[in-house]
């Protein structure tokens, strides 16, 4: 009866957007706390989290302060130190190193993610802009990730019109974008906002090498893709993409892309609404 009661909880918690039994037991995991320190962490009081992690639904806000510690080890860090004197002197060193080597190890993949999210405040209605889904930081890394596994000698400027067209097409077919990224008309062809950025999410290492008298940036994989990270709608998707455009060079993928209606129908620096996207050359 517990464990259906919990099942429950943890249904009603992803239809509302808040995090399962689960995942909290995953966050104090990965900081090496008990549910007990857990608490002493945030300045909670003893058995609350383990409620949370058995019995009591949490509410928005005590949910949003233990993503925050999970995203962010500098709030982290911030929080063992104000709440110290909840700790023995040997436990307080012994999290404190743990949460320190977090901040080492993603501290600035944080920092990159607060960065696209902050050239994106302007997208976070859902609209044809977007193509009616916010922008889905860890889609785009999978999908970037995606692309560095299975097409050859990718490089960034090549990367950019692949993930248009991933989303484009994703968008014909369904209605919505596959990962919220907002295209802008610019001479090399549609470009997402952000580009810059979006090529350090942890799933590809870039290499930068001469060509000629220019720096071209090299797309390497960096992780392990996993299948079970798209759904077969997307995958359907993604290998129509990285088949079609497989042996392109960059300058043929852009030629291509500038004769979309997409292209010829926007202005250079504007925004390329998905509503064109439904109109490709062929490529369905």
């Amino acid at each position: 009866m517990d464990e259906n009661l919990l099942r429950a909880r943890d249904a009603y918690r992803q239809k509302k957007g808040l995090l399962t039994s689960n995942e909290i037991v995953n966050i104090r995991i990965y900081y090496g706390l008990t549910q007990s320190d857990f608490s002493a962490l945030l300045g909670w009081g003893d058995v609350t989290v383990t409620r949370y992690e058995s019995k009591t639904i949490q509410d928005e806000t005590y949910d949003n302060i233990m993503r925050m510690v999970y995203e962010n080890p500098l709030f982290a860090l911030e929080c063992i130190e104000k709440h110290k004197d909840r700790f023995t002197s040997d436990k307080y060193t012994k999290f404190r190193k743990n949460i320190a080597n977090k901040v080492g190890e993603v501290g600035n993949l944080y920092l990159k993610k607060q960065e696209i999210n902050s050239l994106y405040v302007n997208f976070e209605e859902e609209s044809e802009l977007n193509g009616y889904k916010k922008l889905d930081i860890e889609k785009v890394a999978n999908v970037i990730g995606y692309f560095s596994h299975f097409v050859d000698n990718l490089y960034k400027v090549k990367l950019m019109k692949l993930l248009w067209y991933a989303d484009a097409i994703f968008y014909g077919r369904h209605g919505r974008s596959m990962t919220g990224l907002v295209y802008k008309h610019m001479p090399l062809g549609a470009l997402p906002i952000a580009y810059d950025e979006i090529i350090y999410l942890p799933t590809v290492k870039i290499v930068e090498e001469m060509i000629y008298d220019d720096i071209s940036y090299r797309i390497c994989p960096n992780e392990e893709i996993h299948i079970s990270d798209f759904s077969l709608e997307e995958l359907s998707v993604l290998e129509t993409v990285a088949t079609t455009f497989k042996n392109y060079r960059s300058k043929e993928i852009i030629d291509y892309m500038h004769k979309e209606k997409a292209y010829t129908a926007t202005l250079p620096n504007q925004v390329i609404p998905y509503s064109l996207a439904k109109q490709l050359n062929e490529l369905k």
